[in-house]
């Protein structure tokens, strides 16, 4: 049985993890939003494929300004360190995006002859597509406490 504390607690814990979540959600609708509307204007003056690398690389810089600043706990590791880790995430999410936008623009659309803005509903479902692999990515790698010395040696 759980004693009333211990439910709290685990209450507390959910609520500031659907808190956290839902902040993240809201940033990153904000980060993919920079992320679409700068492919939008890119696209006409450089091809899809590189407009979505580019747009991408917007999308990261404001993604990590907002999480960082509002959705997880500061760390005690430098700036530094958390972009980089931030940055190897979003590579293996970059890939999963790319690999999503450019399929159903180039594939799965034409196949069924969607053409109302292909490019943009492609890219638009490709960047909404890794929200949750991100959120525990960079909760539990990006911006997880180091241990410091005193807690290394309570273990």
């Amino acid at each position: 049985m759980i004693s009333i504390d211990g439910a709290d607690a685990n209450s507390d814990r959910r609520v500031a993890e659907a808190r956290n979540l839902t902040i993240f959600v809201l940033t990153g609708g904000l980060a993919a939003a920079c992320n679409v509307g700068s492919r939008i204007l890119l696209s006409r003056v450089m091809r899809y494929e590189l407009a979505v690398l580019v747009a991408y690389l917007v999308g990261f810089v404001v993604a990590f300004l907002l999480t960082r600043a509002l959705v997880f706990e500061a760390s005690n590791r430098p700036w530094h360190d958390e972009l980089i880790k931030f940055a190897s995430v979003n590579v293996a999410s970059f890939v999963h995006v790319w690999l999503i936008s450019v399929g159903f623009a180039r594939v799965v659309f034409p196949y069924f002859n969607f053409r109302w803005h292909p490019e943009s509903v492609a890219h638009l479902i490709g960047v909404c597509s890794p929200v949750l692999f991100s959120y525990y990515a960079h909760k539990h790698f990006t911006f997880r406490q180091r241990a410091l010395p005193d807690e290394l040696a309570n273990d």
